[in-house]
């Protein structure tokens, strides 16, 4: 995982840049060395985090005490610069200030928290921290920016500044204080959700934590896939996982029966089990995020995650298909079986090096969605993964 060569002397660092400007570059993304990168973290940390609350003991590096720091300060800033009195309900400007003051001090602050050997290194990784917070011009957050996050994680492990170590802190303490930063972000300055579609997406904002959030649910006994909606069980739990901090979220921003304004969640309350839920959320993320164009189209690659191609053959793997007791019998039954999916990864120490993951397949179609402004009855809404872009 750790690739010691980007901080040789001679290493060549630069301002990460897009690559994928029209949909045909998409195919060259999805065999990049970047992307292999991106999915080969994502389903480590998976790992790392199975069956785990977030209180739980685990190994705190100075590296992640500082980048926990690091984002306490981020948080602060908030504070300093409040949002102002404006006519409109969203999009307080105020957050342009909040992201030029990111823009003028990042790198000051990951030099404070990353040792002296990486500072090289800082002005490629903390493009991408800028870019986690959301747009400045739109004065938007969603799922593209997240992505941005993981890049920035991402770079942290391939230069050897996080180790294997690391990695259920990297979910537990510094992706938890990232989801409460951005929060507060979307909170204060009336963010708009970058791309939502409404009741069919999985969430206006996020998506990472409810893959991690489902592997930290594997063989939970107190909390079945069933019991997610249950506004109880999410008020005691939703301080120790990831999955029902997002539902305790939800339930806080919006109104009215959850299985109406958070369809896709609903629908996967009636899988059978979070091992299952794991697997489908991998694809669907794969399917809606990393393989979606209007998403894509603002990854930044640079020296660390580069757009150059892998050699490595694509990877099929065989997975159980995903039904939610609360779907239609009529409803597509969906290959899952994610590379790394709960269940199925293998020890962190036995993984392929980063930038040798293999790609997944594609998703199959899956059907029209509703006319805009409908809503389906309750017993007939569309499969999980039909929903349309998300940025």
């Amino acid at each position: 995982m750790v690739l010691n060569c980007f901080m040789k002397k001679n290493h060549n660092f630069r301002t990460p840049q897009k690559e994928v400007r029209t949909p045909p570059d998409v195919s060259a993304w999805e065999k990049s060395a970047a992307y292999q990168d991106i999915f080969g973290f994502l389903v480590s940390m998976n790992d790392g985090v199975r069956g785990k609350k977030l209180s739980s003991k685990c190994h705190q590096s100075q590296t992640i005490l500082a980048l926990g720091e690091m984002i306490n300060q981020l948080s602060g800033w908030i504070n300093d610069i409040p949002p102002v009195d404006q006519p409109q309900r969203y999009g307080n400007k105020s957050f342009r200030d909040f992201y030029a003051k990111i823009c003028q001090s990042g790198e000051i602050l990951l030099r404070a928290a990353l040792p002296m050997e990486f500072h090289p290194a800082v002005p490629e990784i903390t493009i991408y921290l800028q870019e986690s917070i959301g747009n400045s011009t739109r004065i938007d957050y969603g799922t593209g920016h997240e992505l941005a996050f993981i890049m920035f994680l991402t770079c942290l492990y391939k230069i050897g500044a996080l180790k294997e170590e690391d990695s259920q802190a990297t979910v537990t303490v510094i992706y938890k204080k990232y989801m409460d930063f951005v929060r507060k972000l979307q909170i204060t300055y009336k963010m708009e959700p970058a791309g939502s579609q409404g009741v069919w997406s999985l969430d206006d904002y996020q998506f990472i934590a409810f893959i991690w959030g489902s592997s930290q649910l594997h063989m939970n006994p107190k909390i079945s896939p069933e019991l997610f909606t249950n506004e109880r069980i999410v008020d005691e739990f939703a301080e120790e996982y990831l999955f029902l901090g997002c539902i305790k979220f939800i339930m806080a921003v919006k109104t009215g029966p959850f299985a109406e304004h958070s369809n896709q969640l609903w629908n996967i309350s009636g899988v059978q089990s979070w091992t299952k839920i794991n697997q489908g959320l991998f694809k669907m993320y794969k399917a809606e995020v990393l393989n979606k164009f209007p998403v894509v189209q603002h990854v930044l690659f640079g020296s660390i995650l580069s757009i150059e191609p892998t050699d490595h053959v694509a990877y099929h793997p065989p997975g159980p298909g995903i039904m939610g007791s609360r779907m239609p019998s009529g409803s597509k039954n969906l290959p899952m079986g994610a590379p790394g999916a709960m269940g199925t990864m293998p020890p962190m120490s036995t993984m392929p090096p980063m930038g040798t993951m293999p790609p997944m397949g594609t998703m199959p179609p899956m059907g029209a969605m509703p006319p805009m402004g409908t809503m389906p009855p309750i017993g007939m809404r569309p499969p999980m993964g039909t929903m349309p872009q998300m940025r």
